[in-house]
């Protein structure tokens, strides 16, 4: 999904993490991340890339220590969102 933020260009990629592990759903969601940021630097490289999860994957996955190394190495910009609400909670750029 294309949009705009502030005057920026961005793609979001939107993440249920449904499948039976989170790890594969963690695996997939950041080739995916990586692949449409490589792809869009290309063609458009002023658009930013972001995956899009819900509050409580966010909490399970991205607070804990192996959580912050991903965000940290893989560079990956986050929009957390509580679904029921339709409410964005945090940006993480």
């Amino acid at each position: 999904m294309g949009a705009e933020k502030a005057g920026r260009k961005i793609a979001v990629e939107i993440k249920g993490f449904i499948g039976a592990s989170l790890l594969n759903d963690l695996e997939e969601a950041l080739g995916q991340f990586v692949l449409y940021r490589s792809l869009l630097a290309q063609v458009e490289p002023e658009r930013m890339v972001y995956l899009a999860v819900g509050e409580e994957i966010f909490d399970q996955i991205f607070t804990d220590p192996g959580g912050q190394i991903v965000l940290k190495e893989t560079h990956l910009r986050l929009i957390v969102v509580r679904f029921a609400a339709e409410e964005i909670v945090r940006w993480i750029e």
